[in-house]
């Protein structure tokens, strides 16, 4: 008898009435939420997305940043002092005698700014890194999303798997109770020993644990799920509306998708990053010219009011070209440091390509055979409930024991168990081939 047709709701009441029972009642029922609605409310509350979206950002600024390096710097300054000196007075300072000015405040007035004009190519270079590692950040934000998602939908399923061993369990003690009123009757007639009626308060003894112990289980796959999307409010899945899981795509398809995987396509910034690390060592080698420019006035008064037409002003322009010689083979170092790195970077992306194909492999085995699965252990289910029917109506007619029958609802229990593994184990293989390509399957 399977747990999926017109008797849901029956067993659905029987769920209600048992929890009510076993468990304390609480106020603040969990609100029923869509997949949709748990993946939009991960997106902006997983901890691995917003660390994510925090390196990307800082990514992007440091693009801004590169970009800055090519404009001049620029620096403005001013202030003012009063002397509490005496006016026209002297003091030895270094052996020197000086005397102080008579007006009591002096002002300052100045500007300066410089430009590297030329560095060898460094700028260019860490603006290429810059923008490398930007895009490193937003794939690694973008697979960020898809394992929230990844997570979201495990902590789903979860709930939906948990719910479905409440039916299996409330199937299960309705019943263990029905066998448990055939043996006492058959007892009473004489029909069977004392022992077919224990062995039947056991089997409703059983079946009691179950329903708790699936009661728990939900409770806690609920918790799992607020986690996920990171809800403040107690939270569980809706009702089950997914239907038949199945892939949009061949296997070709998502063999060339997998081929720019996030985590590939990470890589592969990673060893652009790494390039242009080493090219900007190499400018090390280079002379760089640089340019700066400066004016200052001074001037004293009897108040310290502003008046920059009373400064003495004095200015300079100078140009800079440094090119270095011998540096202790620092250049050097970071020239072995900087390739190596490359020699890494290709590793990494190598690896990174053939530990997606492999995934791709693991990932269509493991949907393929949760599906194979799904069909078998439904149809164990439909088997299983129709030999305990026989088995029931033959024990009614004194034709086998109560062992027997027992047998077979035990088989039915575990054939449902494994059933929802199976749905569970396929809706899951889906989601993982879903974050391994990055996009909806």
């Amino acid at each position: 008898m399977s747990i999926h047709g017109p008797r849901l709701q029956a067993l659905g009441a029987i769920i209600l009435g048992t929890l009510s029972c076993s468990l304390p009642a609480r106020a603040d029922a969990p609100r029923a939420i869509t997949l949709a609605e748990a993946l939009v409310m991960a997106q902006r509350n997983d901890v691995g997305v917003v660390h994510a979206d925090g390196g990307a950002q800082n990514a992007r600024a440091a693009v801004r940043s590169s970009w800055g390096a090519f404009l001049p710097s620029l620096n403005v300054s001013a202030g003012t002092t009063k002397q509490l000196t005496g006016a026209g007075s002297t003091r030895v300072e270094n052996g020197q005698v000086v005397i102080t000015s008579r007006q009591p405040w002096s002002t300052s007035l100045g500007a300066n700014a410089s430009l590297t004009i030329f560095d060898g190519g460094s700028r260019f270079f860490e603006m290429g890194q810059a923008k490398a590692s930007r895009a490193a950040a937003e794939v690694d934000a973008a697979s960020a999303r898809w394992q929230a998602a990844l997570g979201t939908k495990q902590a789903f399923y979860n709930v939906l798997a948990a719910r479905e061993t409440q039916l299996a369990a409330a199937a299960q003690l309705d019943q263990a109770k029905r066998q448990r009123v055939d043996a006492i009757a058959r007892t009473h007639s004489r029909a069977a020993t004392r022992s077919d009626s224990l062995r039947a308060e056991i089997s409703v003894r059983n079946a009691q644990l179950a329903v708790t112990q699936a009661a728990m289980d939900k409770a806690s796959a609920d918790a799992a799920l607020g986690r996920a999307v990171g809800s403040l409010v107690p939270v569980t899945a809706a009702a089950d509306s997914l239907g038949m899981v199945s892939l949009a795509l061949d296997d070709s398809s998502l063999a060339s998708l997998v081929e720019d995987a996030p985590s590939v396509h990470a890589a592969r910034s990673l060893l652009d990053a790494a390039r242009e690390s080493r090219k900007n060592a190499w400018s090390a080698y280079l002379p760089s010219l640089t340019a700066s420019w400066a004016r200052a006035g001074n001037g004293t008064g009897d108040s310290p009011a502003w008046d920059p037409t009373t400064l003495d002003y004095s200015g300079s322009l100078r140009f800079g070209l440094t090119f270095p010689l011998f540096d202790q083979f620092r250049r050097e170092q970071q020239l072995t440091q900087t390739s190596v790195a490359v020699r890494n970077a290709e590793a990494d992306l190598r690896d990174a390509r053939l530990a997606a194909r492999q995934s791709l492999t693991d990932g269509l085995g493991g949907f393929r055979e949760a599906s194979e699965r799904v069909a078998s252990q439904s149809a164990t289910v439909e088997a299983a409930g129709e030999d305990l029917r026989v088995q029931r109506e033959r024990y009614a007619l004194g034709g086998s024991t109560l062992l027997d029958v027992l047998t077979s609802q035990a088989a039915l229990d575990q054939a449902r168990r494994d059933l929802i593994r199976a749905r569970y184990d396929q809706r899951v293989a889906k989601a993982q081939l879903e974050a391994l390509v990055g996009r909806d399957l």
